[in-house]
């Protein structure tokens, strides 16, 4: 019996897709450091896991919205980002940020119609709209511009009668490219003129670099409440992905109602989670601004590591943490196999997401890697020096 074509659609992760590689050269004895996936080492906050370790009671099922204590942390938390008009009713919790964007797009569009996404993109955000039978239309961004936007009439011709929503990740995986207040400024332009809705993944807000500023939707909804959608997540913010905890946020009433359907449908978010989840309210801006410093310290030695590697090249990530790397090879992801099951260096060796698989547009991004900075320094340039051996060794090696 043929399973769905829409199933059959639904490409495998390049961020996920080469862990049996990499688990068969654990196995060899091979220390394999883990740069494929957006996962950082650093502690999530103290009074978010004792909240875990001291859970005493039963573990029923939580609010389909959300669980009480956690919706009123969130509200303190976007009320000190200067949203204080929200209202409990505004924030949908979800399982993950993953679930907060299949809700938005199941709340904007219907089978068959489209969403425009700037690539490279998450690739999540392909899989779940095929699963949903939505056509994601690719607008290319280019590492000449530092992924920054194109002029909007260049893809403003790509809106079509079928065009419901414009998809937008600020700051950006996986190219790390934090957004300026005029690009916001257009796509909010763009989408009141032609009646579509925009959608802001802002996971990483926090993490943004060079004491730059970070243009949130939030500060755009009062303007725009029936249109504008953000999503959001705990699991980057306070390094807690396992907790699986996303938002979604809107003024629009008719949206949030369809959310909350939906989830009435999977019931709830996990109960302990949203209680351990709920201590974020005791985290304060200065603890995640001590994260933020973090994360550009790595971002500086992966940037300046990189770029003395003879072929590669890489532009230097304003946000997030992640950078998009070229490197002298015909196929980066035969190259990230080979890593796993050809080469060690001194023992250990590197996994990397091909970028391939982060476009849609043919061709695009095949000499390319994500890599995440999401170790120590030592291990980040430990990971420099492998890749570079590894380059140098490569059969297929374009120097």
């Amino acid at each position: 019996m043929n399973i769905s074509r829409r199933l059959n659609q639904v490409p495998a992760s390049p961020i996920r897709k080469l862990v049996p590689l990499a688990d068969a050269a654990k196995k060899r004895g091979t220390h394999v450091i883990h740069l494929n996936i957006g996962d950082p080492d650093i502690e999530t906050p103290r009074v978010m896991t004792d909240r875990l370790r001291q859970w005493q009671g039963g573990i029923p099922y939580a609010h389909s919205q959300g669980d009480a204590e956690l919706i009123a942390a969130l509200l303190k938390y976007y009320r000190g980002l200067g949203a204080d008009y929200l209202k409990a009713e505004n924030i949908q919790v979800t399982v993950g940020g993953s679930e907060a964007l299949t809700m938005a797009m199941a709340a904007v569009a219907d089978p068959g119609e489209e969403i425009l996404v700037f690539e490279p993109f998450f690739p999540s955000y392909h899989s779940l709209a095929v699963v949903q039978g939505l056509k994601v239309v690719p607008v290319t961004t280019s590492i000449a511009d530092g992924f920054h936007l194109p002029k909007l009439e260049q893809f403003e011709a790509l809106v079509t009668p079928k065009t419901r929503a414009i998809l937008l990740t600020n700051p950006n995986n996986p190219t790390g490219t934090v957004y300026r207040r005029e690009e916001v400024d257009g796509l909010v332009e763009l989408v009141r003129r032609k009646g579509l809705f925009l959608l802001a993944d802002e996971v990483y807000r926090e993490i943004v670099f060079d004491g730059q500023p970070s243009t949130s939707l939030l500060s755009y909804l009062k303007v725009e409440p029936d249109r504008l959608v953000i999503l959001d997540s705990l699991s980057k913010r306070y390094s807690a992905p396992g907790l699986r905890l996303g938002m979604m946020v809107s003024l629009n009433q008719d949206l949030m109602a369809g959310g909350l359907r939906i989830a009435m449908a999977r019931l709830s978010a996990g109960y302990i989670d949203q209680k351990a989840a709920a201590g974020l309210s005791q985290v304060s801006q200065a603890d995640l601004a001590a994260v933020r410093d973090e994360h550009q310290r790595r971002r500086d030695v992966v940037f300046a590591g990189l770029k003395s590697i003879k072929g590669v090249t890489i532009h230097q990530p304003e946000g997030a943490f992640y950078c998009v790397v070229g490197l002298p090879v015909a196929e980066a992801e035969r190259f990230c196999a080979w890593l796993l099951s050809d080469f060690s260096y001194h023992g250990a060796t590197v996994m990397l997401a091909p970028m391939a698989g982060f476009y849609l547009t043919p061709g695009l991004g095949k000499q390319e890697v994500r890599w995440a900075y999401v170790v120590g320094e030592t291990k980040l340039k430990q990971a420099i020096e492998i890749i570079g051996k590894a380059l140098a060794t490569y059969p297929e090696s374009r120097y």
